[in-house]
């Protein structure tokens, strides 16, 4: 699950501090632990990546991730739901998790090295945000 933190034109990234991704800006969140709902882990995942607290909003859309070692077997396979979420606290303070978590703005987004496809997400987002739709 990811969530999309959005603050007038910019959006909050986090620093990936473990695999998959280490090392590289993506959208805050992680997985469902048991017996979790996925607004619960969501809320969970970004308190314990951001500090922040959010309030979780409509689904922004729905993805696979498949990571392939260099003999191209399969060593990460995620469906990740992002949802359009909303900060009731807004100074991001990165955990044990991530290794930063800031602030950026939408503009600058390919300069972090964030994928194309979060890229796009976060964009869809900011059009749900402003139209409702």
């Amino acid at each position: 699950m990811g969530a999309v933190i959005l603050d007038e034109d910019r959006v909050l990234l986090v620093k990936r501090g473990q695999e998959p991704l280490k090392g590289a800006w993506s959208l805050p969140g992680g997985v469902v632990e048991i017996g979790e709902t996925l607004e619960a882990a969501l809320v969970r995942e970004v308190l314990e990546e951001t500090g922040l607290r959010v309030e979780v909003g409509p689904v922004v859309e729905v993805l696979d991730r498949v990571q392939v070692d260099v003999e191209g077997r399969v060593e990460f396979h995620y469906v990740i739901i992002d949802y359009l979420c909303r900060a009731r606290t807004t100074v991001p303070i990165h955990g044990s998790d991530a290794d930063d978590a800031r602030w950026l703005p939408i503009a600058d987004l390919e300069a972090t090295g964030i994928t194309p496809k979060a890229v796009e997400v976060i964009r869809n987002a900011a059009v749900l945000a402003r139209t409702g739709s």
